[in-house]
Order: C-alpha cells, then structure tokens, then sequence
C-alpha cells in the first residue's frame, strides 16, 4: 500500500474578488518528492502555493498535511520557503544572518533570543550558500543573486519536511544556479521539494515528476513529458533545445485566446 502524502490537495477552488484563477485541483506531494510545477504566466502557480503556504483562503476544497517528524513547538508540518526575488523589500534593515536565523523563528518560542548554536547554524548555511564573509552585509547592498542565495539559506535552516522554491534561479549567476541545483539534490535526500518555475527546460531536468498548473493541474508523475502534453497544457507550441549542462526554451509563434501574437522564435 502506497504511503500516505505529506501535503494532500483535493478539490482546491481558489479566487480573488469575481474571478476564479483555480479550479477542482487535485494533488498529492510525498516524502522526497521532487515536484516541478510548470505552467503560463497568470495561471496560477503562485496562487498554488500561497494556498498551500495558509497565505490564501481557497473558496472550497481541502489542503491537508500529514507531518512525519514531531516538533519542538507548534503542530503541522514544516514547509520552508523560498518567495519570489521581486516580493523583498530590499531596503529592510536586516543582515544577511538575520535574515538566515529568521528561518528558524517558527521553531522558537515569542521573544526568544537566538543562541550560540543558532548562529554558528546559521553562518554554516551561509557558507554553504557561497556567502561566507557577507553575514553581516545589509540585504540592500546585496547583488541580486546573493539575496536569492540568502533567502535559500533561510528557507533549508530550520531542515523542513518540504521545501517550496518560487522561481529560484532568477538573478541567479551560471556558476551558482549549477551549484543550487546541486544543493537541492542533496536536499532532497532529507525532505520534499516543490521547484515553481517558468523555465521549463531546467526544470524537466531537475525534477522527478510535473505538474502544469493553468487554470487546472494536470499531473506527470515523470520527466518524460512529449511535446503534445506541453502543448495541451500551455495551449501554445513549445520547443526544448539542449543547451550545455542547462537547457533552455524556444517557443514559436502562437496565439492567445485574446487574439495577441507573441513574435516568431521568442527564445528565453
């Protein structure tokens, strides 16, 4: 008998104001997971996971977690997360380290103070985030890959059951996106990880098993995904080129159902 999911999602309908952006999504996240969600801009990715992070009330359905390890403070499971580089306020006055340690408050009671192991933890992520020597730097006089590589560090510090990434390669430098991947290999070995990405390519890559999120989920529990299934759920003809040890995509001339055309061979 399969095992039971870390995160069961049955039903979700989810809204804002008059219009539906999710509808009757069904899915099933298990330890070790490797889960990349896929899918067009506006068609509900991020909606996806900020219901199943309790930052968003769906209209009906159900999100249900089953923990596997026990805690130290509070009930649930453990989910880290990495947002979207452009929700930061970069001009907060908080420090690298900070922003690490601030990871594990959910395991801390209110008003405690961090301690000495807290923060010889948090320089050791640091360090494996390639930030050695930059804990005490203000976020706002980060580089943009640097802060993604902070915010990382905050998500994996408290070792969670299951990590979400919301786009994480984005201003992400060659070297380091390779190095990252890497990093959540090794880190799926202890827990789940869910990866939302527009890049389709490095996804299929990295990940054990898709799901395209527009409007509906529709599920692959595998990587070997044909140009018609992209196809049926992007609702536009898509192409996966090969390009070093990341791919990259080229999606050719298509229309939307608003009638705009994107330009011929737009590559990304």
């Amino acid at each position: 008998m399969k095992e039971a999911p870390l995160i069961e999602i049955k039903g979700l309908n989810v809204g804002y104001e008059d219009r539906i952006v999710l509808h009757n999504v069904d899915l099933n996240v298990y330890e070790r997971d490797f889960l990349g969600i896929i899918g067009p801009n506006g068609g509900g990715k991020t909606t996806l996971m900020r219901c199943v992070l309790g930052l968003l009330k769906p209209r009906s359905g159900q999100i249900i977690f089953h923990p596997r390890r026990p805690r130290t403070m509070g009930q649930g499971l453990s989910i880290g997360y990495l947002p979207q580089y452009t929700s930061i306020d970069r001009k907060f006055p908080i420090r690298v380290e900070e922003v690490i340690l601030s990871g594990l408050a959910s395991q801390k009671r209110a008003m405690a103070r961090y301690t000495a192991e807290d923060r010889r933890l948090a320089r050791q992520v640091a360090e494996r985030m390639g930030l050695s020597g930059l804990e005490d730097r203000p976020i706002g006089a980060l580089s943009g890959g640097q802060l993604q590589r902070t915010l990382l560090g905050r998500a994996v510090i408290s070792d969670p059951e299951v990590v979400i990434l919301d786009e994480p390669s984005t201003y992400l430098d060659r070297h380091f996106e390779a190095q990252l991947y890497q990093l959540l290999t090794e880190l799926n070995q202890r827990c789940a990880i869910i990866l939302v990405s527009h890049d389709i390519g490095t996804v299929l890559r990295q990940v054990k098993s898709i799901a395209c999120v527009n409007g509906t989920l529709d599920y692959h529990p595998d990587t070997g995904i044909t140009a018609e299934w992209l196809e049926r759920n992007f609702q536009c003809p898509i192409d996966l080129l090969g390009h070093g040890d990341l791919p990259h995509r080229v999606l050719g001339r298509h229309v939307h159902h608003s009638g705009e055309t994107n330009n011929e061979g737009a590559k990304v």
